[in-house]
């Protein structure tokens, strides 16, 4: 009997030897990033970003990852051009002189097996401050058209647009922005 326990505990230690992190990179036609915000108090104002790249590596048996995202601030999609132009104008996200937005992690927080917080850092207007995400739903499997793995995400937080040079109407027009992302990803 205690052969059989040591040669499990050696079988054990041995896989945990060849666990390593998993890379995985934005499926484009599944990752998008939203906003949302507080217009004069009449409506919640919802828009998105056309274009976010992700990639992400994950360690489930260390309870360990990264994630990097860049967003295309001038893929901006409000449902309006004349809207957009104004989103992208100096007064919010003056994207002639920065283009992107970009995310970076410092620190996955797990919860049990799954990432539950990311500490990081977001860069709007070359301002960086620390903004933690709450991944909302995570998930990791094959997936069934790409025949591949696979995981997604699901992830927000709430940062005051003031703070990163962005706060033109505030308070009248919310100073509290939400931020969505949504990620899928295939293995590298």
């Amino acid at each position: 009997m205690k052969k059989i326990v040591a040669l499990l505990i050696a079988a054990g230690l041995s896989m945990s030897a060849f666990a390593a992190p998993e890379s995985y990179s934005s499926d484009e036609h599944h990752t998008f990033s939203s906003f949302s915000y507080s217009h004069l108090g009449f409506s919640t104002q919802q828009s998105r970003f056309n274009n976010t790249k992700a990639k992400f590596t994950i360690d489930r048996a260390a309870k360990t990852g990264s994630v990097e995202a860049t967003i295309d601030a001038k893929s901006v999609d409000t449902g309006s051009k004349l809207f957009d132009q104004h989103i992208q104008g100096e007064q919010f996200l003056d994207t002639a002189k920065y283009p992107t937005i970009t995310y970076k992690s410092t620190k996955v927080n797990f919860k049990g097996d799954v990432p539950a917080t990311v500490e990081g850092n977001l860069t709007v207007k070359g301002v960086t401050k620390p903004v933690t995400l709450t991944i909302t739903h995570f998930k990791c499997a094959e997936h069934p058209m790409a025949k591949k793995q696979a995981c997604g995400a699901n992830a927000t937080a709430t940062i005051k647009r003031t703070e990163f040079n962005a706060g033109a109407y505030a308070p009248n027009v919310g100073d509290d922005v939400t931020l969505t992302f949504a990620i899928e990803a295939l293995k590298d």
